[in-house]
C-alpha cells in the first residue's frame, strides 16, 4: 500500500485528481499518481481511449492506462483504484479533510458522467 502525503485536484475542462505518494526508497521524495479526464472532448476519442486516464511516474510514460473503478473505504481511510492494467491501494490517513472532500467531489463527477465507477464504503 502506498502512503499519500496530499491530494491536489483541478476542475475545469479537465478533471484532475493527483495523489502525492511518499517514495519509500528516497526519503522526502514524492511520486505522482494522476487521474485525468476531459469529458468535454471524450466523445472525439476512439472508444478504447475514452475515460479517465492514469499516469504514475513509477511506470513508463508511454503506457496508456484507464481507471475503471475508484473505491474509498472510510474505516481504513484507503482508496483503491482499479485500472485496466493495475490495482493501486492508497493509504490516505495523512490527507486533510478538505483534500479528501475535493477528491470525493471529482470522483463523484467522474462517476455521474460515466467515466468511472465510484463507491464509498
Amino acid at each position: 500500500m502506498d502512503l499519500v502525503s496530499f491530494i491536489t485536484t483541478e476542475e475545469s475542462d479537465d478533471l484532475i485528481v493527483s495523489f502525492a505518494i511518499d517514495d519509500p526508497t528516497a526519503l522526502g521524495h514524492i511520486r505522482s499518481l494522476t487521474l485525468l479526464w476531459t469529458p468535454k472532448y471524450d466523445h472525439l476519442r476512439l472508444p478504447e481511449e475514452r475515460g479517465v486516464s492514469v499516469s504514475f511516474d513509477r511506470f513508463p510514460a508511454d503506457e496508456e492506462d484507464f481507471v475503471v473503478e475508484a473505491r474509498y473505504e472510510r474505516d481504513g481511510r484507503t482508496v483503491r483504484l482499479v485500472t485496466r492494467q493495475r490495482t493501486y491501494e492508497l493509504d490516505v490517513q495523512k490527507v486533510d479533510r478538505p483534500e479528501l472532500a475535493a477528491m470525493h467531489k471529482l470522483f463523484g463527477k467522474m462517476a455521474s458522467l460515466g467515466g468511472i465507477r465510484y463507491s464509498r464504503v
